[in-house]
Formats: structure tokens, sequence, C-alpha cells
């Protein structure tokens, strides 16, 4: 498919197709007047690839844990790796619901404050 058709299916724009194989995320045969072919798979890749950088992966990482998804071969070093930033996010996802718990409680304070009139509560972890 052409870089125009993968775009339409990915939901990202041409340039970012064009930033992903610049970092060597992506790859695309080039035909005889030089346009890029993608093949199926891509759409996959680009999936794969926007859900990395929404964990907060850079592209340089992403470039090195996702080897085995364009030749199919794993090392011992990319499972450590692989294993490593999943932890990173475990954490990361620990932190998040703890500051969305703190939310709530700010939340439930503001309710009662508007429902009582009493002074919203003093949050001491802040």
């Amino acid at each position: 498919m052409r870089i125009g058709e993968l775009a339409r299916r990915t939901g990202v724009t041409t340039r970012a197709l064009r930033y992903y194989e610049e970092q060597n995320l992506l790859t695309a045969e080039r035909g005889r007047s030089g346009q890029r072919h993608y093949a199926e798979t891509a759409v996959d890749r680009i999936h794969l690839i926007r859900e990395l950088y929404a964990a907060g992966l850079s592209s340089k990482t992403i470039a090195e844990l996702t080897p085995c998804v364009i030749d199919g071969k794993a090392t011992p070093e990319l499972l450590r790796r692989l294993a490593a930033e999943r932890d990173r996010l475990d954490r990361r996802l620990a932190d998040l619901a703890q500051t969305r718990d703190r939310l709530d409680s700010v939340i439930d304070g503001a309710s009662s404050n508007m429902r009582t009139g009493a002074p919203c509560p003093r949050d001491a972890n802040a």
C-alpha cells in the first residue's frame, strides 16, 4: 500500500510515517518512481509504535526493543530490556493510580464543601 493509504488506515500523518522511517521504526519498499510501498503488516507495526510512544518510550528505545517484530529473532538482552520497560510501566501505572486516588479525595472534599459549606479538608500529602 502507498503512504497515503497507510496514513488513513492507521490515523497517523504521512509526515509521522516518514519520521518513523527516519528513526528505523518502519521500512518501505521503493517503486521505480521512488514512491513508498508498505506491506500489510505495516498497519499492525504502526499501532505497536503508537502504543509504545503513548507508554512513554522514545523512538530510540522503540527501535532497540522491536527488532524481533521485523526479523523474528529475539535475544536474551532483548527480553531483559522488554521486561525492564514493562517494570517501568508498572511503576508508572502505580504512580498514576495513587495520583488518581488523591484526586478522588480532592473531588470528594470539594463535593462535600458544595453540599455542606464545610471547608475543604487539607491534604496532608500535598
